[in-house]
C-alpha cells in the first residue's frame, strides 16, 4: 500500500462476533457485511475464523474448512491486509467462552475516510476512540426509568 493510500484511509475497526457452537450457515450476517462493502461504508481488510472447544484449545479456521459457511463468506475469501497477527488471534479467543466458534473481522471505516484525511493535512490526529456497548446503554436507560 502506498504512502498517498494510507493518507487517505479511514479509520481502522475491529470485531469478534462468537456464536455457539460452530459458525451459523443461514447466511443472515454475511450480506448485510457484503452490504456495507458494496455501498463503500467499510472495506473488510481481514478477516479470520476461530473455534474454541469445550475443552478451551483454539483452532484457526480457513474458508474452504468451513463447507457449509464457505459460500456465505466467498466474498471474503483471502481478505488479509497482515493487520491480524497470531497475538490478535490469540486475545481474541480469551475472549470466547468454550464451545463457540468466531469471525474475527478488521474493517476500514471508509465512510470517515474524508475527514481523517482531512484532519491528517491539517497536523490533526484521532487520538481517542471507542464504543458504547448496547448492554450499557440499556443498563443507563433502565437506570434514568428507575428514577424517574
Amino acid at each position: 500500500m502506498s504512502e498517498q493510500q494510507l493518507e487517505e484511509m479511514g479509520p481502522i475497526d475491529y470485531m469478534v462476533l462468537e456464536w455457539p457452537g460452530e459458525l451459523p450457515t443461514t447466511g443472515e450476517v454475511q450480506p448485510l457485511l457484503l452490504d456495507l462493502v458494496d455501498r463503500g461504508i467499510i472495506r473488510i481488510l481481514d478477516i479470520a475464523f476461530l473455534t474454541k472447544d469445550e475443552d478451551g484449545s483454539v483452532a484457526a479456521l480457513e474458508v474452504g474448512e468451513l463447507k457449509q459457511v464457505a459460500a456465505a463468506f466467498a466474498e471474503f475469501e483471502g481478505a488479509s491486509s497482515g493487520l491480524l497477527g497470531y497475538e490478535d488471534l490469540q486475545e481474541a479467543a480469551a475472549a470466547l467462552d468454550p464451545g463457540t466458534s468466531a469471525a474475527v473481522l478488521v474493517w476500514e471505516n471508509r465512510w470517515a475516510a474524508p475527514v481523517a484525511a482531512a484532519l491528517r493535512r491539517t497536523g490533526g490526529q484521532l487520538v481517542a476512540s471507542g464504543r458504547i456497548p448496547v448492554q450499557a446503554i440499556l443498563a443507563a436507560l433502565d437506570a434514568v426509568e428507575a428514577t424517574n
